[in-house]
């Protein structure tokens, strides 16, 4: 039997490892090793399995396609699968947007929506959200403000992105109106004194930041940057590569708020861990994309990812996952307020369905030292939790949407034993 320490020296170490866990199974919200051990995974693997590791009628989509035809290039030849699961994103997203163009991964998606956003339009710059992440490629880089680790050592970057503050209430210390109101002017002087809105091609926004904290943006803001998009022209694009696909307990995070973007970008939930990715968009936009301006040799042609995406929309449908976590975010959130009130290094909790975040914060400052002291613990005890935010002192809990309230409890326990321990060690 291969050494699985001796082996894993041969990885890059560019990659961080959170731990050095060797799973052989999954099932459900749990991950096995060849031992029988077993991790509770709170990661989702950062938002990916939403239907839950290896749920069975993903897996057998993915056997039955396997044993068909495993790729069929989208220049070359059409899946019936590629347009069958068109048809299913026709029939979650939210009128007119009714073209889908396949790719990898999600920096992809966000490429290939920004090259769409400049085509449609004829203009270069784009406005993006401090705190934002939206990829790893040099654009997306570009593109991605919530961490510096993201960009270290790889400037310059290409131009044309100019950054906008989000209203991150908590981070400024205001109420939600004060927050918005704030960031609508800055927006506002952006567009006076940096990018025009006749040069701007789009502003970009994830509903509910990622990296950056887990942030749900508040109601207003989106509505009035909708209608600042709809006065100048300029393009409004959705980056739901996180909070798609039930994950904030509606399918699309954008359900929440009553708007329609011009354009979706969407990944991680959509097949279950099989990588694929999509720009969805309305049809007088698409158009305008000129034919063979963009491509790839295995976006759309790669059909066990298609057939995987297919089955997850059908499971999550299926399964009520969208309502589950709807449900289960609230009882996720209850008892987070709870512990909150108990113990109030916990300077807050937010969220929406499963994507909620828990900040620490001593006396008004970000806390990473007792963030990641809870966080071991955590792992100590079995239990998957990430961390994210500028500062690092922000965990989320993103469970498969398969999730239930026994699970979250037991999760809760661990948790509220790791802040009691971080807090009475006085770290």
């Amino acid at each position: 039997m291969t050494n699985h320490n001796a082996s894993f020296e041969l990885l890059s170490p560019v990659w961080a490892h959170m731990t050095h866990f060797a799973p052989v199974r999954g099932e459900g919200i749990y991950l096995y090793d060849a031992d029988g051990n077993r991790l509770t995974d709170f990661t989702s693997g950062i938002g990916v399995t939403n239907t839950g590791h290896c749920h069975p009628h993903v897996v057998q989509a993915i056997q039955n396609q396997a044993a068909q035809l495993i790729f069929g290039q989208m220049n070359i030849v059409v899946s019936p699968v590629a347009t069958r699961l068109a048809e299913l994103l026709d029939s979650v997203t939210p009128e007119p947007i009714n073209r889908f163009f396949f790719s990898n991964s999600g920096a992809e998606a966000l490429e290939g929506a920004i090259k769409l956003a400049r085509q449609a339009t004829g203009r270069r710059n784009v406005i993006v959200m401090q705190g934002s992440f939206h990829g790893r490629t040099h654009l997306t880089m570009a593109m991605t403000t919530s961490k510096y680790s993201y960009r270290y050592n790889y400037q310059p970057l290409p131009g044309g992105i100019f950054v906008t503050p989000f209203p991150y209430s908590y981070y400024y210390g205001w109420d939600e109106e004060q927050t918005t109101e704030f960031c609508l002017q800055q927006l506002d002087l952006l567009l006076h004194s940096q990018s025009a809105p006749e040069e701007t091609a789009a502003i970009v926004l994830e509903p509910v930041l990622g990296e950056g904290g887990y942030v749900p943006v508040t109601p207003r803001y989106l509505a009035e940057l909708r209608r600042l998009c709809d006065q100048h022209g300029i393009l409004l694009i959705l980056d739901e590569v996180q909070t798609g696909f039930g994950r904030t307990g509606e399918f699309f995070a954008l359900d929440h708020y009553g708007i329609t973007p011009d354009i979706i970008t969407c990944a991680k939930g959509l097949a279950s861990g099989i990588p694929i990715s999509c720009i969805a968009s309305r049809a007088d936009l698409m158009t305008k994309w000129k034919t063979g301006t963009h491509g790839g040799t295995y976006g759309g042609g790669a059909t066990v990812s298609m057939a995987a995406a297919v089955a997850s929309i059908e499971a999550i449908q299926q399964d009520g996952l969208v309502e589950n976590s709807a449900r289960m975010g609230k009882h996720l959130m209850n008892g987070l307020r709870r512990l909150q009130a108990q113990y109030p290094i916990i300077g807050d909790v937010r969220g929406l369905g499963l994507m909620v975040a828990t900040e620490f914060t001593r006396a008004g400052k970000p806390d990473k030292d007792v963030t990641k002291a809870v966080q071991k613990y955590c792992l100590a005890n079995n239990l998957l939790l990430l961390t994210c935010g500028s500062y690092e002192n922000v965990i989320r809990w993103i469970p498969p949407l398969v999730v239930n309230s026994a699970q979250i409890d037991e999760a809760l326990a661990i948790f509220e034993a790791g802040v009691k321990q971080a807090v009475e060690s006085g770290i």
